[in-house]
């Protein structure tokens, strides 16, 4: 199903469009009410600074999707320092940039070695994982052990392949990890000598709850299908996590048109919905209680990759 010219160009018929005037706006926003849930962190139980932060964390990295993709009106350098402080802490938003640009090639969509951000293994690396690593692979997914120890998976992972960049004499990283962490700095002061909140708070309640979210949008978007665009999946879910995720959980729109910006795609999906889901095989969730209720516990599929 192509998207309608008349959505990809909508971006350019009004002046608060062409200036992505609504992500500004979100991006102005986001770090007053970051800095304020920081500054009034004492005053609020654990459990709702645990959701706000997460809430929080999670919504600065969809903003960072959003510069990697859309925003077009702006200038690079803009679109790029409105989502650069690091929040999250841990991932330059560099290197996300480019694994995730490298995501993007539907071909490769789900290859367990071409695309960055595949839940597939292939045949050979799954023999040689041992029975540990094959039981913590299948269990990962399953959304409760993707949610809560996923994050901790996804940055051993970081870490090893990073690692390996150093041990096979590729320094090209130390750049991108020297600039991320005088970046980290001013994060960190106006965290803990600014706000009083100790670095290992801010990590409990603001970086983890954050990953688990983006663990949650993540689980289930893509499956193997002999049709590239039957890989990608659609969550109809409501307005907070929708704002959450900036849409990107209506995620088989974002694929086929990845410039669209956030705020177009929930109207793009309901004036094409039909479209939408016969494109994508009707890889379709009615929110994530739905995902919750048959892969809390349950595999979402096996993930030896059943072609390569």
């Amino acid at each position: 199903m192509p998207i309608p010219s008349s959505a990809r160009s909508s971006a350019h018929t009004v002046w608060w469009r062409r200036w992505e005037a609504p992500t500004v706006l979100l991006c102005l926003l986001f770090y007053p009410a970051w800095a304020a849930l920081l500054w009034w962190h004492a005053a609020l139980p654990g459990w709702l600074l645990f959701v706000l932060g997460g809430y929080l964390a999670q919504l600065h990295f969809s903003l960072q999707h959003e510069s990697i993709h859309a925003m077009r009106g702006l200038p690079r350098w803009l679109r790029t320092a409105l989502v650069w402080p690091p929040v999250n802490l841990w991932l330059p938003y560099p290197m996300y940039h480019r694994s995730h640009s490298t995501h993007h090639v539907n071909f490769h969509l789900t290859h367990p070695h071409k695309d960055t951000e595949s839940a597939y293994h292939s045949a050979p690396a799954w023999a040689g994982y041992g029975m540990l690593w094959q039981r913590i692979y299948l269990l990962n997914q399953t959304l409760a052990f993707r949610v809560v120890v996923g994050p901790f998976l996804r940055l051993y992972k970081l870490v090893r392949l990073e690692g390996r960049r150093l041990l096979a004499g590729d320094f090209s990283h130390l750049g991108i990890w020297a600039v991320h962490g005088l970046s980290v700095a001013p994060v960190l002061y106006f965290v803990v000598a600014v706000c009083g909140m100790g670095l290992g708070e801010y990590l409990l309640f603001f970086v983890y709850p954050g990953m688990m979210l983006g663990a949650l949008r993540t689980f289930t978007e893509h499956r193997w299908s002999e049709a590239p665009h039957a890989r990608v999946a659609i969550v109809e879910s409501n307005a907070v996590m929708g704002l959450l995720y900036l849409y990107n959980n209506l995620h088989h729109v974002h694929h086929r048109a990845p410039t669209m910006p956030w705020y177009e795609i929930p109207v793009h999906f309901r004036r094409h919905r039909d479209e939408v889901l016969q494109a994508n095989g009707h890889f379709y969730y009615r929110g994530y209680g739905e995902i919750a209720r048959r892969y809390l516990w349950r595999p979402v599929f096996r993930p030896v990759h059943p072609k390569w």
